[in-house]
């Protein structure tokens, strides 16, 4: 059964199906002629199609905003940030081959980003069309199947915020491929420093965490989209804190000593700007821009208070067992 649209006037739609059910569910458009549309029976939108207020299915056709950007930008940056740190944790101290995996790690994170804007529909193009998130629920559709007689159940699950859903997966996939493609010819060839248990470890730390990417996007990818610029915020503030304690940083001299050190500081007031940014959303440029400048005060605040903390001393007595 079919239902019939005549003319673009709102008192000249005609439908003679009952009512579409569920969040979720809409109509298909069949065929078109002119001011005729014929729809099919309400179900599941095609892939890349959202249903409107209307309850029709509706192609995907805005841009992605700002914030959708930055969500997709922070879902890029949790495999790379994850490979830097375990190839530092297993490269050592003496290693000179951690420079050129973290280089490795970067060009094929950002390879995997290309590939998966060019394969995304529009192919071709480092452009993306998408559907505008409107509430949390649009992440989570099969949650919001309908059963009308309370016995069956009509699906109607779709990817509604397409494709920031499955987008992040392909790219996933692609890290993974280009990984296990360049990786272990480098490390085979410049990580003689190590021993072999040791030289292909941040490999195998990816290949657990890459799974367990995978899963959280599929669980929580929803939560992660509103929650992204607080975790990011949060975690940049702990991890900053825990480095210059651990690194005995009491002052500026200390920070400056190291080309390394101040590496580490420049990518966590990127973080934090990161974080900031998105928070904000920059609706109002004037306003938000200043936000900006509260970027260093970690740094700050932490030099101006070590001095009361002793991050050494503690650090020595905890060696001592104290």
């Amino acid at each position: 059964m079919s239902s019939t649209v005549q003319g673009p006037g709102p008192l000249d739609a005609v439908d003679i199906q009952p009512a579409c059910l569920g969040l979720y569910c809409g109509k298909t458009l069949l065929f078109k002629n002119g001011s005729s549309e014929i729809y099919g029976e309400c179900g599941v939108c095609p892939r890349g199609q959202r249903t409107n207020a209307q309850k029709y299915c509706q192609p995907c056709t805005e841009s992605p905003e700002l914030y959708d950007w930055l969500y997709l930008g922070f879902m890029a940056m949790l495999p790379l940030v994850l490979h830097w740190f375990f190839i530092e944790w297993y490269s050592g101290k003496k290693s000179s081959s951690a420079l050129f995996q973290h280089i490795t790690a970067l060009f094929e994170c950002t390879m995997a980003a290309i590939i998966t804007l060019l394969v995304s529909d529009p192919v071709g193009v480092l452009y993306i069309r998408s559907c505008r998130v409107l509430m949390l629920s649009d992440w989570y559709t099969m949650l919001y199947n309908p059963s009308p007689d309370y016995v069956t159940t009509v699906h109607c699950t779709h990817e509604a915020v397409y494709p920031l859903y499955t987008i992040v997966f392909v790219y996933y996939a692609f890290c993974l491929v280009l990984m296990m493609l360049l990786r272990p010819l480098l490390v085979k060839k410049i990580a003689c420093g190590l021993g072999k248990s040791d030289r292909f470890k941040s490999i195998y730390a990816a290949l657990y965490f890459f799974p367990i990417l995978t899963v959280l996007q599929a669980v929580g990818g929803g939560l992660l989209y509103y929650a992204f610029p607080y975790i990011i915020l949060v975690l940049s503030l702990v991890t900053l804190a825990v480095y210059m304690s651990a690194s005995e940083i009491e002052n500026c001299y200390d920070l400056l000593v190291r080309k390394k050190r101040l590496i580490v500081l420049f990518s966590h007031w990127l973080l934090h700007a990161y974080g900031i940014v998105s928070i904000s959303r920059v609706d109002r440029l004037e306003h938000d821009l200043p936000l900006l400048a509260l970027v260093p005060t970690p740094a700050l605040f932490y030099l101006f208070t070590a001095k009361f903390t002793e991050p050494s001393r503690i650090l020595s007595e905890g060696a001592n067992g104290h």
